[in-house]
């Protein structure tokens, strides 16, 4: 794996709740230096990044029912439809996963069905998060079913905002388990090139990270030769 491999695996993020303008746009030019995979921030700050990355080609994700997923699927839809309008190239999209863990898959399998065609129709790529954190083996199983059902581009593990992140475990579990070549995001607790490593190698083809320079920085400075795909 090159650095410039790596930096397209990164979805470089900004959701702190302190955030200022001044950090989203260091944010966005860092991305531009590196071309990172795309940007990652909140609905509100969609317009702001795409001023900031005008003819970068770099990409522009935001969050939708986020961080809880516990919102109206038309008020999600109303997100996913602004999202477009301001800019935005992506959306991750917390799946209803309250309704899953409380034995109602269809409920949150309709939703995720029909947020990711009209995200498609928009031409939206769509990452659903499911918070794997907060789910046991079958489900998080019975998510990947639902994504992939759905039509969903990738299946996100976390929102960073859970108990716990990302884990290699988990997303080998999805690996194996893939009916069709969905996506494998990893995101949450990715602060070094040492967390970043065994997701990669787990399957994982984007890093949603608050740190994706600095873990860049230290492929560059270190080589990386047991990073996966060197």
């Amino acid at each position: 794996m090159t650095a410039a491999e790596l930096a397209a695996t990164l979805d470089s993020t900004n959701l702190r709740l302190d955030a200022t303008e001044a950090d989203l746009a260091a944010l966005c030019a860092e991305a531009a230096a590196h071309r990172f995979a795309c940007v990652m921030l909140y609905p509100a700050d969609v317009a702001l990044a795409a001023r900031q990355l005008a003819g970068t080609a770099i990409r522009i994700g935001t969050v939708v029912g986020f961080p809880s997923g516990r919102f109206a699927t038309a008020a999600k839809l109303v997100e996913v439809e602004a999202a477009r309008t301001a800019g935005a190239h992506e959306v991750d999209i917390v799946m209803n996963y309250p309704a899953l863990r409380a034995g109602r898959p269809a409920e949150a399998g309709d939703e995720i069905a029909a947020l990711t065609a009209r995200a498609h129709a928009l031409g939206l790529l769509v990452k659903v998060i499911v918070e794997t954190c907060y789910l046991e083996a079958p489900q998080r199983l019975a998510a990947l079913r639902l994504c992939e059902a759905g039509g969903a581009d990738f299946i996100k593990t976390s929102t960073g905002f859970g108990a716990a992140g990302a884990r290699p475990e988990h997303l080998r579990e999805w690996a194996a388990a893939r009916a069709r070549p969905i996506g494998l995001k990893a995101s949450g607790g990715i602060r070094t090139l040492a967390d970043a490593r065994p997701l990669l190698a787990a399957g994982a083809t984007r890093l949603g990270t608050s740190n994706a320079g600095a873990i860049l920085a230290e492929f560059v400075r270190t080589g990386a030769s047991d990073t996966p795909g060197a």
